[in-house]
């Protein structure tokens, strides 16, 4: 048999036709799941994205967190506060009050005022009065202002009671002045003579007011009754909160520790001085 006949009946042969179509069929077994997987895969890509955007979405979407506004916005003048005849009552030779320097007077503010009675050869009374008002804002780091006040109010009884050199310190409570009032006495010698000091720290709303009164006798006159010191400083604070509580209207929102009723107590600190004295 010639070469050329073998050829054509290779090419002739129906094994032949079989074989091609087996080798396409299997070229798109191969390629089917390729295309899949490659489908697959975008697929889990996207969703991915989607998630991400969604929890972003879903953060950005969070409120931010608030606290309650304070009650009160604003301080009255602090040479104001106390009426003429209160004034000529503790410091009957003050010529006029001495505001101190305050870089926001919407939050911090205060005067004194110095009294000498000269008495002659008996010699002289010396009387000193100084207010002081702070204000606290409501801060979303810090928390509400009434609370803050309190917090600062507790400070200052604090304060008041560990005074350098003070002796026969004591503390008691003041009903009728605020939302808490705490009323520290104790006495201070100095070259001069003794010093009869009253301090009254109260508390209304967000505002601390913190009254320092002290006399004493000087040159030969005889030493002031704390006790009558005592009343006059407390009659001041009585006013100085009813100026606070005036300057702010009655449009002034009650925060939830003023709907309380006044405490009839001081701060702990001042209760354990208290019971030591």
């Amino acid at each position: 048999m010639s070469e050329g006949t073998m050829q054509r009946r290779v090419q002739r042969d129906p094994r032949n036709k079989q074989a091609k179509r087996f080798t396409r069929v299997l070229v798109c077994a191969v390629a089917v799941p390729l295309v899949a997987a490659g489908c697959s895969s975008d697929s889990g890509s996207g969703d991915g994205k989607d998630k991400a955007a969604s929890a972003s979405a879903s953060k950005s979407a969070s409120p931010s967190p608030t606290v309650r506004a304070a009650a009160y916005s604003r301080l009255p003048e602090p040479c104001a506060v106390l009426s003429e005849k209160t004034l000529d009552d503790l410091a009957p030779k003050a010529k006029k009050g001495k505001e101190g320097s305050s870089d926001d007077v919407s939050t911090r503010g205060s005067c004194s005022w110095s009294s000498l009675a000269n008495n002659g050869v008996k010699g002289s009374q010396f009387r000193w009065l100084n207010v002081s008002l702070l204000r606290f804002e409501s801060d979303t780091t810090r928390g509400a202002g009434d609370k803050l006040a309190e917090k600062y109010y507790d400070k200052q009884v604090r304060d008041a009671q560990s005074a350098e050199g003070a002796k026969n310190s004591q503390a008691e409570p003041v009903s009728g002045t605020g939302d808490e009032a705490t009323a520290v006495r104790y006495d201070l010698k100095k070259k001069e003579g003794t010093f009869k000091q009253q301090t009254v720290v109260a508390r209304v709303e967000n505002v601390v007011v913190t009254v320092d009164y002290n006399g004493a006798g000087l040159a030969g006159d005889k030493t002031p009754s704390a006790d009558d010191l005592m009343k006059d400083a407390q009659k001041a604070a009585k006013e100085a909160v009813a100026s606070v509580t005036k300057a702010n209207g009655t449009d002034a929102e009650p925060s939830e520790s003023s709907s309380k009723s006044p405490s009839a107590k001081p701060s702990a600190s001042a209760s354990e001085s208290s019971a030591k004295s």
